[in-house]
């Protein structure tokens, strides 16, 4: 187990906050598209259908890399994950960047999800490590909410070099970022402190046929995907590629507003997070239920946004109110990696917390290649009105209702399983 400490030294602060700097990074390069959608169906002469190919494939690559890259962190250090990572991630979007290629620019967007999946499951691994258990809960979300200070780097600077110095130079520089992080994370993250070690290495000796079945049979991961699934499913949609062309082809707003958009929202988050990890703390049982009910909030919030954004004379406030309402919703995600820290053998917990982080990114694959051929249906070319948005975005809608259908029959038969072990 991790070790208690009632101190947390100054070391432990310098790998969180190094290790939280490539996940900031990874998360700029996965957002990063989400912003340059319109400027790609023009770069690569493509329809929606093909461009929703780039993230459908991103994040599906994310999502199925979240178990094998799981069990290599247990089974290595989160030094050398980290460093991989960000290497992988860099090379991709050096290759974006240069590249005009509609294949070699969806080969790119593989390595990003590749290098891109290793981040957050690296920084779980350090957080029991280094920290109090009690303090990890609220750290999670932190690391979280810090997270989406790369979606603001997406969403101002880097789109607005996208729209002042064209498509080469921004996907370039966000590479060059890349590198950096990975000789930081080199030279200054460690795994555990020395004490501990001898520990760790006798984690290695877990076969993987055991931690596969340790996680796939577990009600507590399953649980943890489909909460991931309904909570953050429909903000990965938004952010990583449907937002940006739905709010500038569909009502109008100017790239500099959209900016506007993702900026409150990240801003939100990065107040609600640390506060929803507080709230995950001291809830214990009772987060299954939150996490049940705070996804179905989010979900009128999103109808309301369809129903009545392009019935106002200034779209933008309502816009940024309801992303803003959203962001104290999308944080509940994360509940389920409390609980399988709490719950799941410690020598598997980062290969269960990586098939809960899969329930967002496989909603958002299969949601967002949806929204691409719902559009291209309902359009004529690529004249898209707000009209056409509003049926593409119902895909969505139904992703994530099967998605809780998967959460309500794991609380139920987590509920049935409480009772029988009472009894």
């Amino acid at each position: 187990m991790g070790v208690e400490r009632v101190k947390v030294s100054a070391k432990a602060l310098v790998v969180w906050l190094t290790a939280m700097c490539v996940y900031i990074v990874a998360i700029a390069g996965r957002t990063s598209f989400g912003v340059a959608g319109v400027h790609a169906i023009d770069r690569f002469d493509i329809d929606a259908s093909r461009l929703a190919v780039f993230t459908s494939v991103q994040v599906g690559v994310y999502a199925l890399a979240q178990i094998p890259m799981g069990m290599l962190v247990d089974r290595f250090d989160a030094r050398k994950l980290l460093l991989a990572g960000a290497l992988i991630l860099a090379a991709g979007q050096l290759i974006l960047g240069f590249t005009d290629s509609y294949m070699i620019a969806i080969f790119a967007r593989v390595l990003i999800g590749v290098g891109d999946s290793s981040a957050f499951l690296s920084v779980m691994r350090l957080l029991p490590n280094w920290f109090p258990m009690s303090w990890t809960p609220v750290l999670q979300q932190l690391t979280g909410a810090f997270g989406f200070v790369g979606q603001f780097f997406s969403a101002v600077p880097f789109l607005h070099m996208l729209n002042t110095l064209g498509w080469t130079i921004p996907f370039a520089s966000l590479g060059a970022v890349g590198i950096i992080v990975a000789i930081a994370a080199a030279i200054l993250v460690r795994d555990a402190p020395a004490s501990s070690e001898p520990v760790r290495r006798g984690e290695a000796s877990i076969s993987i046929a055991f931690r596969l079945k340790s996680v796939l049979t577990s009600l507590y991961c399953w649980q943890g995907v489909f909460n991931h699934w309904v909570s953050m499913g429909p903000v990965m949609v938004f952010l990583l590629l449907w937002g940006t062309p739905t709010l500038t082809l569909g009502l109008g707003i100017s790239s500099g507003e959209v900016g506007t958009v993702l900026t409150i929202f990240a801003v939100a988050t990065v107040i609600t997070g640390p506060l929803s990890g507080i709230v995950s703390s001291r809830l214990g049982a009772r987060r299954g239920m939150i996490g049940f009910v705070t996804p179905m909030i989010q979900a009128a919030l999103w109808i309301v946004l369809f129903l009545f954004a392009d019935r106002l004379s200034n779209p933008l406030v309502f816009v940024s109110a309801i992303m803003f309402a959203i962001s104290f919703s999308s944080p509940v995600a994360n509940f389920g990696f409390d609980t399988i820290r709490e719950k799941l053998d410690r020598r598997v917990m980062v290969a269960g917390t990586g098939m809960a982080n899969m329930g967002a990114y496989i909603c958002a694959m299969l949601a967002t290649q949806i929204i691409g051929f719902l559009l291209d249906w309902n359009t004529d070319g690529h004249a898209y009105t707000w009209s056409n948005f509003q049926v593409a975005w119902l895909g969505l809608g139904a992703v994530w209702l099967a998605g809780m259908i998967g959460l309500a029959v794991c609380l139920l038969l987590q509920r049935r399983k409480n009772i029988a072990f009472r009894r």
